[in-house]
């Protein structure tokens, strides 16, 4: 079908078109949650045709590797391996635009988030480790008849109390010594032990803690946490917290009275159920009360396990632990619980409860990660990148336009009005696949130019060839582009399989390199050999007459 000049010309008019319509850009519709009321809403995004890459709008480079300050991981290597996939997850549900995330040796995860407006927000949720625990809490007390025995050994080591004892009377006035939800399970277990927080004899450790409203929940301070959590560390206070019992911290500060407490929670060291059970996390607002919240939803096997635990602990308070930070205040087991529940956050901002949502839908990462190494590229560096880029490009497009104008003469100049379209092609390549075109691509882009030069050079010198063997000047063109075929094949060939190693191996930059280069091949093989030819033939048949021929 491509015989004839009308046939090639119908062709070249379509793949214009489709480049045209390629690089135009367009308003795409999608459904967003609002961030003010969590609803679905129609919104309008301009799409852009080609996505630019970090070095050219600007954005944020992260390092990280397996942080092994609080404890040796047994296996760096596989565990960055994970964390490579969970993080990539977390990053596609974060919405940024073709995000590099791999792992270069066998410690380190490079991350690149080009175009990342907010670089807190993205590097709180690469690194949130993200493990959901839920425990039941000290229902019994334990720890509370503890904390005698406790002050005592701490007194036997010469730690002198924390100077509350006036604050004391006060603070249990202000929260009470118990509530009756706490008295009612009092008597299910062991008797009441003596006020701790009395004030004719304050201990050590009791001092600091002040018994909440809910059973195992103690409020600590703010100003005096640091002094609670030195203690609490200490080795022999640790012997003494009882078995089946482990503290964790509330992630919220309470005001009361003019001062701020954080609560400290005793719950069981046995979890009833994990995040790893997790399926599926949406963030959304409760309309009763306008407060953020986060739905999950768990597996069949997580839903029995969680079923048949809750039913065992009707009516006692479960803690939902994240990342050893007890969420909220722990919510009231009024029935047995299934496959849904939900994770309150207050007052929080719905972005905050969609981030949590996120993490937790990605999964926990198998070892927290350390940032060793970021960078942050402004806009306004990658705009001083692209236009160096394209100035280096116009330099050298000129020097091939000019070499091979004065060199080739007419011949030349059919090659480089095909240069024209050579540069739509490749661009319409980048737009239509979604690649990103980064600075070194710049550069692959217009190494390619030359690549489409050299083949045109391969066909120019075959048809001078034939023509100083006395061949007319349309024998001497059909032989020059068939025998110059082979040639032109095996150079864009290995040079587009060396592209494609370079792909593979390579980083963000490289890939952007490789992609550009793999594409302008493809585009320079359509504009030397099909277009140029075609301009030769429409000029044949103007000129069947021609003896000689420029070239």
């Amino acid at each position: 079908m491509f015989y004839t000049v009308r046939s090639r010309l119908i062709t070249i008019g379509i793949l214009l078109v489709l480049s045209i319509w390629a690089l135009i850009p367009a308003n795409v519709t999608q459904r967003v949650r609002d961030a003010a009321t969590g609803r679905m809403k129609d919104t309008t995004i301009r799409r852009v045709p080609i996505n630019l890459g970090l070095d050219l709008q600007g954005g944020i480079h992260l390092a990280l590797e397996v942080d092994q300050s609080k404890g040796p991981v047994p296996d760096p290597a596989e565990a960055i391996r994970r964390a490579e996939r969970v993080v990539r997850t977390r990053i596609d549900e974060f919405g940024v635009t073709e995000p590099v995330v791999q792992v270069v040796g066998n410690n380190r995860l490079i991350v690149e988030l080009a175009g990342e407006k907010d670089p807190a927000r993205a590097k709180s949720i690469i690194q949130r480790t993200a493990y959901l625990e839920f425990r039941i809490t000290d229902m019994k007390n334990l720890f509370r008849d503890a904390l005698p025995e406790v002050d005592k050994a701490l007194r036997q080591a010469g730690v002198k109390p924390a100077g509350q004892a006036a604050a004391a009377a006060s603070v249990t006035q202000l929260f009470g010594a118990d509530t009756a939800a706490a008295k009612g399970k009092r008597a299910k277990g062991k008797p009441a032990a003596k006020d701790t927080a009395d004030a004719n004899a304050p201990g050590v450790l009791s001092s600091l803690l002040f018994q909440g409203q809910l059973p195992g929940e103690y409020l600590v301070p703010e100003e005096q946490v640091p002094v609670a959590e030195s203690l609490l560390a200490r080795p022999d206070v640790r012997r003494l917290i009882p078995r089946g019992i482990e503290l964790r911290w509330g992630n919220e500060v309470s005001s009361r009275a003019a001062r701020s407490y954080r609560a400290l929670y005793a719950v069981e060291d046995r979890p009833i159920i994990t995040g790893e059970e997790l399926q599926d996390a949406r963030a959304t607002r409760d309309p009763l009360t306008n407060q953020s919240v986060v739905n999950f939803t768990l597996s069949r096997r997580g839903g029995r396990i969680f079923e048949r635990e809750t039913s065992r602990h009707v009516q006692d308070y479960m803690a939902i632990i994240l990342d050893s930070r007890v969420q909220g205040q722990p919510p009231f087991i009024k029935g047995p619980i299934a496959q849904h529940g939900q994770i309150e956050l207050g007052a929080k901002p719905l972005q905050e409860a969609q981030d949590l949502a996120l993490v937790l839908k990605a999964g926990a990462l198998p070892a927290p990660l350390t940032i060793i190494e970021e960078r942050t590229i402004g806009p306004s560096l990658g705009k001083d990148s692209i236009t160096d880029g394209i100035h280096a490009g116009i330099v050298g497009v000129t020097l091939v336009v000019l070499i091979m104008v004065v060199y080739y003469r007419w011949s030349g100049a059919l090659a480089v009005s095909a240069l024209t379209l050579y540069v739509l092609f490749t661009l319409a390549g980048l737009a239509a696949f979604g690649f990103t075109l980064t600075l070194p691509g710049l550069a692959g882009l217009v190494l390619s130019v030359g690549i489409a030069v050299d083949a045109n050079v391969l066909i120019f010198e075959r048809i001078r060839e034939e023509m100083q063997h006395g061949k007319l000047v349309r024998t001497a063109v059909d032989e020059g582009f068939t025998h110059a075929m082979s040639a032109i094949i095996d150079s864009n060939v290995s040079t587009a399989l060396t592209a494609f190693i370079l792909y593979l191996v390579g980083t963000g930059p490289v890939q952007g390199f490789a992609i550009t280069l793999i594409i302008g091949i493809a585009a320079s093989m359509v504009t030397a050999i099909f277009v140029v030819r075609t301009f030769y033939m429409i000029w044949l048949q103007r000129r069947p007459d021609m003896a000689t021929l420029s070239v």
